[in-house]
């Protein structure tokens, strides 16, 4: 029997057939009538049928979930077992789509000490009991099917490895085909709407006050950055919304579209502070670099009437770290220490009196 069932093992056809020529050797060497062959899942733990033959009724596939309790008593069987009423849960979980009554034998498929699988046999012939040497056939047998098992599974584990990596190659290329759609639409958006733009105006050069005509293209860039990033597909959310919302303000005075408060999405609300806390505390061609202490002075003073308050709370606690040298990487190179830690405790303070509206709570 081994010396056919070699080269059925091996030869090249889909493994389904495979595994039906060896539930057929499995089944004449015990003269069992009824059987299946099963493959161990590891994640979810359960037992799911690759092959039946014999039964009249029962799923395809047949799965039967395990507990670590079954998948322990299996993996510790050293051979063939018979199955008897006080014996099923022991081996097999009740909770699957087939009944363990059905079966009258069970042996582990084990390969290195690992379960890679299980045959379970039903009836015999006219009802006979399994004999010792009949179940001593069986367990021969079974150590060549669980190799053939577990080389099916690795080779089930890699293709499905190949398609998930051919998957994410065809996610990157579309991301590809996506920046350079975004970079083309920017050429355009260049070309239609603000060609020449910078050498009319010089606007970032510019040594003064922008006039209203200058601040409108200059607020342009927020629905421009948009109609770039949109076609993007990016990993994070909110994206788009970002450059887009960056410069709304909660109480309706940001642009392009004057959203309230909630309107905004979280993350805008964080972009637009730190935009506006980086452009304060740099350099411009119209005006010097504003302190660290003016700043935050100004940020808390237009809180919450401008700035998301936990937002702005979350940056007075970086910027304490940082005086205190408690932060890991510092937020600010440098910056943090021209204010003392009292000094932003007292901003933080004054923020929080700002947004409990000055009501006192006494504990």
């Amino acid at each position: 029997m081994l010396s056919d069932l070699g080269p059925e093992m091996t030869a090249e056809r889909d493994f389904a057939q495979t595994a039906n020529v060896m539930l057929s050797a499995l089944m004449h060497s015990t003269g069992a009538r009824e059987g299946v062959l099963f493959v161990f899942i590891e994640k979810p733990a359960m037992l799911n049928s690759i092959t039946t033959q014999g039964f009249a009724l029962i799923p395809d596939p047949s799965v039967i979930p395990l507990l670590p309790r079954h998948v322990h008593a299996l993996t510790s069987m050293q051979g063939a077992v018979l199955l008897a009423q006080s014996s099923y849960d022991t081996f097999l979980s009740a909770n699957g789509n087939v009944a363990p009554e059905l079966f009258r034998c069970v042996t582990p498929l084990k390969v290195a000490g690992k379960l890679v699988g299980a045959v379970a046999l039903g009836r015999r012939e006219a009802d006979a009991l399994y004999d010792e040497e009949g179940l001593q056939y069986l367990d021969l047998l079974c150590h060549y099917v669980a190799l053939a098992v577990q080389n099916h599974a690795l080779t089930q584990t890699l293709a499905q490895r190949v398609s998930d990596n051919l998957r994410l190659m065809a996610s990157l290329h579309g991301f590809y085909d996506n920046t350079l759609e975004a970079f083309a639409n920017a050429i355009d958006v260049k070309h239609v709407n603000i060609h020449g733009h910078s050498l009319r105006v010089g606007l970032f050069g510019k040594p003064t006050v922008l006039d209203a005509e200058e601040f409108r293209e200059m607020a342009d860039h927020t629905t421009v950055g948009h109609q770039i990033v949109t076609g993007v597909q990016f990993p994070w959310p909110f994206v788009p919304e970002v450059v887009r919302w960056h410069h709304e303000r909660a109480d309706g005075s940001g642009y392009p579209d004057g959203l309230l408060n909630e309107e905004i999405p979280m993350p805008a609300r964080i972009v637009g502070l730190a935009d506006t806390f980086d452009a304060m505390t740099s350099p411009r061609p119209y005006r010097e670099r504003i302190s660290l202490a003016a700043t935050l002075s100004e940020i808390v003073r237009n809180t919450p009437q401008r700035f998301d308050p936990s937002t702005v709370q979350a940056l007075l606690l970086q910027l304490r770290r940082d005086a205190v040298g408690s932060n890991r990487s510092p937020f600010l190179e440098g910056a943090a220490g021209q204010l003392a830690p009292t000094d932003i405790d007292h901003l933080a303070a004054n923020l929080q009196h700002k947004t409990s509206n000055g009501r006192l709570y006494l504990t």
